[in-house]
């Protein structure tokens, strides 16, 4: 369970750190729950996401549906 990894980190070190979560995942298949801010870089590496507004599940969905989401897209993603 990871809280904010990259939080106050400079963009190569908290690049560092996703990948570095995802060989744990990938080479101990461990499950592992993140809160994370940076959106692009979270569903890149998620398979599956939930997004919260003032606590409440508001949406959710695989990685693919999230990113190909508009309201995701939009809020999160500035596209």
């Amino acid at each position: 369970m990871l809280d904010e990894p990259s939080l106050g980190l400079a963009p190569a070190v908290a690049d560092e750190i996703f990948e570095r979560i995802v060989a744990i995942h990938a080479g101990s298949g461990l499950t592992v729950l993140m809160v994370e801010q940076r959106v692009a870089e979270a569903l890149h590496f998620a398979t599956r996401g939930y997004v919260l507004e003032a606590g409440r599940v508001v949406l959710e969905g695989s990685h693919d549906e999230l990113k190909s989401d508009d309201r995701i897209r939009q809020a999160y993603l500035g596209m």
